[in-house]
C-alpha cells in the first residue's frame, strides 16, 4: 500500500486506510467525519486548522498495522 502524505484529501487517507479514522479522531476530533470538509480539505490544511503538526500525524497513520 502507498503511504499516506499531509497533501492527501482526508477523505481519501479513510478510504485508502480505515483504520487511519481513530488517528484523526484522536487530533481532530470526531465532528471531522460529519464535516462536508472531509472530503475536499488536506490533512494538512485540517492539521493547520487544528494547531497540530501534520507530519506527526502522518506518521502515526503510516505506522498502523495494514488492515487485513
Amino acid at each position: 500500500m502507498s503511504k499516506i502524505t499531509k497533501d492527501m484529501v482526508i477523505g481519501d487517507i479513510l478510504d485508502k486506510k480505515p483504520g487511519a479514522q481513530k488517528v484523526i479522531a484522536k487530533y481532530f476530533g470526531e465532528t471531522c467525519f460529519s464535516c462536508p470538509g472531509v472530503r475536499m480539505e488536506s490533512l494538512e490544511l485540517g492539521a493547520s486548522m487544528h494547531g497540530v503538526d501534520a507530519e506527526q500525524i502522518v506518521n502515526e497513520i503510516n505506522e498502523l498495522e495494514e488492515e487485513k
